[in-house]
């Protein structure tokens, strides 16, 4: 079965989405003695504090993420395996419809409601199919809504320490064409994300 590649889907989903605006009282915090990136990046806090996560590398890091793909294709191969023994069955039969009617073991009223009866099997099964991708379809849906909203309250809870004002989404063709690397917080959120979701993965 063709299936759409996750990645996209997740940049897609969080990127159209602009990624995030938060909005929280306060300023963000900063210590007396600050390194150089520090400083650096210390006229863009306040009132109107800004900071951006490059999306492409927090995906391609994140444990939840792994662990949804790898949970998708198990069950896209369980799908695929179904369908195909469901049509190898149905070519069986028409295979052994073919044989009676050429040797003449069938008459011609019995061939034709064996006919009818294969017409219907064929459009079951066609309709199964399309039922089987709609279902992986919704599930890849309902996936990718986990690891967006995973996402998103994370930084929530991180940014009620850091207190920025907006957290852009920086992705490959996205609207964030260019992030001051002073500002980017990829890899902290991205610790903190993989930490807290072993964390309760491990709880569960």
């Amino acid at each position: 079965m063709k299936k759409t590649s996750l990645v996209v889907n997740i940049v897609l989903a969080i990127a159209v989405i602009a990624l995030y605006v938060l909005y929280f009282t306060g300023t963000p915090k900063t210590a007396t003695t600050q390194s150089e990136d520090q400083a650096a990046s210390e006229q863009f806090v306040g009132e109107n504090a800004i900071a951006w996560v490059n999306m492409d590398s927090l995906l391609n890091r994140y444990d939840m993420y792994f662990d949804i793909q790898a949970e998708l294709e198990t069950k896209g191969r369980k799908m695929e395996t179904d369908m195909t023994t469901r049509t190898r069955a149905f070519e069986k039969q028409m295979m052994d419809f073919q044989d009676k009617v050429q040797k003449g073991l069938v008459t011609r009223s019995t061939a034709q409601q064996m006919q009818q009866d294969l017409a219907a099997k064929e459009q079951e099964l066609y309709q199964y199919r399309d039922e089987l991708r709609m279902q992986f379809s919704e599930e890849e849906q309902v996936m990718l809504r986990r690891i967006q909203h995973s996402i998103t309250d994370y930084l929530k809870k991180y940014n009620k320490e850091k207190g920025y004002q907006v957290i852009l989404s920086g992705t490959f063709g996205g609207p964030v064409l260019y992030g001051n690397p002073a500002i980017e917080i990829t890899q902290e959120v991205l610790v903190g994300l993989n930490e807290e979701y072993n964390k309760n993965k491990t709880s569960k």
